[in-house]
């Protein structure tokens, strides 16, 4: 029988059980051969076949005795929860009540509660009412015995008596109380003062929390403002000792701000109030400073200065955008912005025109010196036009031919410096201007660029050429003209570029958009009319020579 145990193995497959048991059998592991022997096999499966039959019969009887012990278990554990389910339905029951008296103690307690606090307040406050008596009586006998007023270490108790013993004399008539009403605000102004003075030395110390413990008293009095002005005054003192103020205020600020929210309950306020001090005196006073002192002397200088300090001050605004200051920041800082510029905003395109104006004549007047030329007036207009249109057709000279020695009078270094002005002229403008005056104002300073750069520069070298082309029967023929072409179509594809990328970013939202382009497009017409006016006349030259 434990043979046939071993046979019955994980997993079970009858034709492997079979083959395990013939080759298990001796004389039953070789078919056909002469050690194999089918009666001992035969006789080996009957055998096997009976131990399993009995194997069979115990197992069966197994099963029905576990069977049924399992039904009796199984009767068993049902009564068992049966009476427990009984058990927690009386359980619930008696919680059900316990909750419903507890309940009922609770609003007992609550009622309670409510009775013995509104005996208590009227009583507190009668006391209360009682010991302000006895300190105001003091101060109508003219002399202050209580320990609370004598004890300086008392200080925070004094205050909040004097502070309502003061509202209280308000309200007494003056006639009958002038003395007491005076002793008292005397008293007031005295520990007022004694805060004060004891905030500033906790502040020396570097005592956050006797700071905020005097802060908190003072905040009912009326001094609480300059207990406010002392911190703020004093956390400025060795903060701007470096050159750079902006740098200096961003990191006080910085510092302030995690310290302020420790100290006051009024935080936001404080380091608004702060900020305000920064722009109006140490801001204000450094950028008057560096701006009048080059107002009236060097407008090159003072626009630079403008435009730096604005820039910096803009970008320290943006620093303290990070802060809690309130509810509109954006407008608080704006207006101190404001009021610090606002006095050189309002006149800054007119000293950016002038000074646009004087620096491109000497700029202009600097290359022509250089070239011991004296520009000279070359007439325009109709009566102009009329004798170059003879002059082409009939070949015929209508006044003196001007000898350039071959020189162009065009000038790249000197268009560079021209569009380098005009372009810190537009970054200047771009950062300056009112958001409703700034296409106005580039509009301005791009007809400067136009009149000094197209038609001082440009048009007067093109002017030159064509006075400069000799005549059809000239013996010296040459192609002159082809380089002032070829130059001045070189300047003016950098005077196009500026257009579009420092004008057009300016103006591309506003009318001035369209009075640009059209004032483009005639220097355009303009020049090319003269330009083929030059090469048609080089050409008939050309041939004709």
């Amino acid at each position: 029988m434990a043979t046939t145990a071993e046979l019955f193995e994980e997993p079970f497959v009858a034709d492997e059980y079979i083959e395990r048991l013939a080759w298990r059998t001796p004389g039953g592991g070789s078919r056909g051969g002469e050690a194999f022997d089918p009666k001992r096999l035969l006789e080996e499966f009957v055998n096997h076949i009976q131990e399993l039959q009995v194997m069979d019969e115990r197992i069966q009887r197994k099963v029905e005795k576990l069977e049924q012990q399992c039904q009796k278990e199984a009767k068993e554990f049902a009564k068992k929860v049966q009476e427990l389910q009984k058990s927690n339905q009386v359980a619930f029951q008696h919680f059900q009540e316990l909750d419903e008296h507890i309940s009922y103690v609770a609003t007992k307690v609550c009622h309670l509660g409510d009775q013995l606090e509104g005996v208590n307040t009227p009583r507190q406050r009668a006391v209360e009412a009682q010991k302000l008596m006895k300190y105001f009586n003091e101060f109508l006998d003219g002399e202050l015995k209580s320990d609370v007023f004598t004890n300086s270490e008392k200080i925070k108790e004094a205050a909040d008596i004097i502070q309502k013993l003061h509202l209280i004399a308000q309200e007494l008539p003056f006639d009958r109380f002038s003395e007491v009403k005076s002793k008292i605000a005397s008293k007031y102004h005295d520990l007022e003062c004694q805060l004060i003075q004891e905030f500033t030395s906790a502040q020396r110390r570097g005592e956050i929390s006797r700071m905020r413990e005097v802060a908190a008293v003072l905040l009912h009095f009326k001094g609480y403002s300059h207990c406010v002005d002392v911190y703020i005054k004093q956390c400025q003192e060795g903060a701007f000792l470096r050159n750079d103020v902006f740098e200096d205020a961003a990191i006080l600020c910085q510092r302030v701000n995690k310290q302020v929210g420790e100290i006051f309950s009024n935080p936001e306020t404080v380091l608004a109030k702060l900020i305000q001090n920064i722009f109006e005196v140490k801001l204000q006073s450094y950028v008057k400073d560096q701006l009048e002192e080059h107002r009236k002397s060097d407008a090159e200088q003072y626009l630079k200065n403008l435009y730096d300090l604005y820039t910096r001050t803009t970008n320290l605004s943006s620093k303290l955008m990070e802060f809690n200051l309130g509810t509109d920041k954006q407008t608080f800082l704006s207006k101190l912005i404001k009021a610090i510029f606002i006095s050189y905003l309002e006149n800054y395109i007119e000293v950016e025109i002038g000074y646009l104006k004087s620096r491109s004549a000497m700029i202009l007047q600097r290359y022509y010196d250089s070239k011991n030329h004296q520009k000279r007036s070359i007439g325009t207009g109709g009566i102009q036009d009329l004798k170059e249109r003879l002059r082409q057709r009939t070949n015929l000279p209508l006044g003196p031919s001007i000898d350039t020695h071959g020189e162009t009078f065009l000038s790249q270094e000197v268009v560079v410096n021209l569009l380098q002005e005009t372009k810190q002229a537009f970054e200047r403008c771009h950062r300056l201007s009112d958001p409703s005056d700034l296409p106005k104002n580039a509009f301005r300073i791009f007809s400067m660029l136009v009149e000094f750069l197209c038609t001082e520069h440009i048009d007067y070298a093109l002017e030159t050429g064509l006075a400069g082309i000799p005549s059809s029967d000239s013996k010296n023929a040459n192609l002159y003209f082809l380089d002032v072409v070829h130059q001045a179509n070189t300047i003016f594809h950098l005077f196009d570029k500026q257009f579009n990328d420092h004008l057009m970013p300016l103006i591309s939202s506003s009318p001035k958009l369209s009075e640009c382009l059209q004032k483009k497009k005639d220097i355009i017409e303009q020049m090319e009319v003269k330009l083929d006016m030059g090469i048609d006349r080089q050409i008939k030259i050309h041939y004709c020579a």
